[in-house]
């Protein structure tokens, strides 16, 4: 008889212990209580009820007591709870860093210098003779001692132009870059929480860009009926609300950030699991969910076209399967000259972070 085995199912166990293991779990949950940190607390207990997550050494108690003297949680909460502090949401982002940028370095994947040599801010394996115009922090002074030495002899030292030696370092492009995130209620319908990954990889990319790549620019913007712009201390915080998707609104604020910016390298990233759905006419709204309207969808298709008029190009992490939903996508793809990537939550922190790293070494002009 034909048929299928199975093997007894083990569940991965929660941590279980002391002050550390108990924080990653902490600060896990604190990504889908929307930054509540009352909320992650109970729901902690709740698991150490179900599943013994503490020890006989070390409860909760203790844990909430650690949190509070390690400078993580607060009591400034006026309804006499706990709020989370400046260190917890950096330790949040430094996290999400560490869990999305880990899988990026483990598989090998990324380059973040640009393909041309020269005057830049990262050294590279390369060596040639000085050339008028290298500045004094290029040149490799052990080396041209050495060739010194081989050139004249070591009895009567002597250091000619043709004996240095310069380092070739890689030149670094500096870019500009706006994360757009739907709130629209869909980010959180059919069962699948969506939100909160795409929170991580906004609060992961932000964390890269401050530790690596500094003199980079990130700006966040949200955007449901309207769209907004936000700082990456509201990352841990942001919720989905009751919100159609004007994408051309998110697009319109996005672009007017970077026409701001001075660098030549621009970029706009958008996570989204819908269509467009509303557009703003003065202070009322045009909404229709209802398959693709044309009326939207075109408003939406023109801004497209305008970013590429302005070298902006727009790549889209659409958590969508629907064939209807990935046809309009290609069409806006194609407006703009940018790029789509039919992406699973599972990968979408990899595929941002490959994605932002690449564009790095591009030059827009």
């Amino acid at each position: 008889m034909r048929g299928y085995g199975f093997s007894k199912f083990t569940p991965n166990e929660l941590p279980k212990g002391g002050f550390d293991e108990l924080l990653k779990l902490f600060l896990e949950l604190l990504n889908y209580t929307a930054g509540d940190a009352n909320e992650a607390l109970s729901w902690m207990n709740e698991l150490d009820k179900q599943h013994n997550i503490t020890t006989d050494d070390y409860g909760m108690g203790d844990f909430i007591e650690d949190l509070k003297n390690k400078g993580f949680l607060s009591n400034d909460d006026p309804k006499g709870g706990f709020n989370i502090t400046a260190k917890t949401e950096q330790t949040i982002r430094q996290s999400a860093l560490e869990e999305i940028f880990g899988k990026l370095k483990k598989s090998g994947k990324g380059n973040h210098n640009a393909p041309q040599s020269g005057t830049g801010e990262e050294k590279n394996a390369d060596r040639r003779e000085y050339q008028f115009g290298d500045s004094l922090d290029q040149i490799d002074m052990t080396a041209s001692i050495h060739n010194a030495q081989i050139n004249h002899g070591i009895g009567d030292f002597m250091m000619t132009e043709r004996d240095l030696e310069v380092e070739e370092r890689d030149f670094k492009t500096l870019t500009s870059t706006v994360l757009m995130i739907d709130i629209s209620h869909s980010m959180i319908l059919y069962g699948e929480d969506r939100i909160t990954p795409a929170k991580k990889v906004a609060m992961a990319l932000a964390e890269l860009i401050k530790t690596k790549y500094p003199k980079d620019t990130l700006d966040i913007v949200v955007f449901g009926n309207d769209a907004w712009p936000i700082t990456v201390k509201d990352l841990p915080y942001l919720q989905v609300g009751p919100y159609h998707t004007n994408t051309y609104a998110g697009l319109e604020l996005a672009t007017d950030i970077l026409r701001r910016r001075k660098t030549h390298n621009k970029q706009i990233f958008m996570i989204t699991d819908g269509k467009p759905t509303c557009l703003k006419e003065g202070l009322k709204y045009y909404k229709n969910s209802v398959g693709l309207d044309k009326k939207v969808v075109n408003k939406t298709l023109t801004m497209a076209a305008q970013c590429k008029k302005l070298n902006i190009p727009i790549t889209t992490f659409m958590i969508a399967r629907d064939p209807y939903l990935q046809q309009f996508v290609r069409k806006f793809t194609e407006v703009n000259g940018g790029r789509a990537f039919y992406s699973s939550l599972k990968g979408l922190g990899e595929y941002i972070f490959e994605d932002y790293i690449k564009n790095r070494r591009k030059t827009v002009r």
